[in-house]
């Protein structure tokens, strides 16, 4: 029998170390996915996969929260199903052993609620991207006060494409020239 952690975050800035710590092991073995959104199927997650193909009957899997499972309520359904078919036990933080039955029906609710959030942050990330479109139409910048919807500028696209051309310079030399990265340069003649 293994005692195993998974762990999941979403965006490069958030650390494991925070699930890593309440769980507070020790562990057998460790699984982690970082900069993977929940919304994409367990299963497809590396290190998920690789935690699927070890984990054996009478393992036991420690999770910081049903939401490091995933965020989509089927796909964390049929995932804690799977284990558990498998002879694993899903140990979550605060619920203890899930097991067939009622330990099932917890996990629903809590996948559901998982799923509702990401909807909600789905909405809310939507109606910020519209109120956006919105003030720059109607004032040349966003509701925050950006001067455009995507990445800011580092400089004039069309006056560094147009320098570029003027002096038969190569990205890297014109990247010099601006101060500017060579991928930036490159995005600038793509756009214009």
């Amino acid at each position: 029998m293994s005692k195993l952690a998974y762990y999941r975050v979403s965006t490069g800035d958030q650390s494991i170390e925070g699930q890593r710590n309440s769980l507070a092991g020790p562990f057998d073995k460790e699984f982690s996915d970082e900069g993977v959104s929940g919304a994409i199927p367990a299963a497809d997650r590396p290190a998920f996969a690789a935690l699927l193909n070890y984990i054996r009957e009478g393992d036991v899997l420690h999770v910081a929260a049903i939401d490091r499972l995933g965020r989509d309520a089927l796909d964390v359904q049929a995932t804690v199903r799977k284990l558990i078919d498998k002879g694993v036990t899903v140990e979550v933080l605060g619920l203890g052993p899930i097991a067939k039955g009622v330990g099932e029906l917890i996990v629903a609710v809590l996948a559901q609620i998982a799923d509702m959030e990401r909807n909600r942050i789905k909405e809310r990330c939507d109606a910020g991207r519209e109120a956006a479109r919105v003030a720059l139409a109607a004032t040349g910048r966003t509701h925050r006060g950006k001067v455009s919807l995507g990445r800011p500028f580092a400089a004039d696209a069309a006056h560094v494409v147009q320098w570029r051309k003027e002096n038969g310079a190569s990205i890297k030399g014109t990247a010099r020239q601006f101060g500017l990265s060579e991928a930036t340069v490159k995005r600038y003649c793509a756009s214009l």
